[in-house]
């Protein structure tokens, strides 16, 4: 059964994009999502449109996208602004890639952190909890 094009209330939507209203709002808010007109003694009413583009915006957020990286590219969603879309795609590649380095230098410390406490012994403090007072230079 389908709704109308233009007959989903905000509830509706909300379930359909897997969404809650409040996110709804907060998206009209921040301008990522018009807000339909409310019909006079009526409810406002969404199409799949709506939902297209809450879909849009939810998987751009799994991205690593942030709220106004989406709404640049929500900007450029006309078919005419390839080269624009792949720009902000290769500077956020560039973050995660970033971000991956400085998990794996993390992920590095840690276990060598880790190693440490399991080679202390007697009245030593724990080489982790040193660390973490930055009383540790090779951590």
């Amino acid at each position: 059964m389908q709704a109308p094009s233009n007959g989903l209330t905000i509830g509706a939507i909300a379930r359909a994009a897997g969404v809650n209203v409040e996110t709804i709002r907060f998206y009209q808010r921040k301008g990522l999502l018009c807000e339909p007109d409310r019909p006079q003694g009526s409810f406002r009413r969404y199409g799949h449109k709506d939902i297209s583009r809450l879909q849009f915006i939810k998987s751009a957020q799994r991205l690593g996208f942030s709220l106004d990286e989406i709404g640049g590219l929500l900007q450029l969603d006309d078919g005419m602004h390839c080269d624009q879309a792949r720009e902000l795609g290769e500077r956020k590649l560039q973050d995660v890639r970033a971000k991956l380095a400085d998990l794996k230098r993390i992920e590095s410390a840690l276990a060598h952190m880790i190693r440490a406490c399991g080679s202390s012994h007697g009245a030593l403090s724990c080489p982790l909890i040193e660390a973490m007072h930055g009383r540790v230079r090779d951590a």
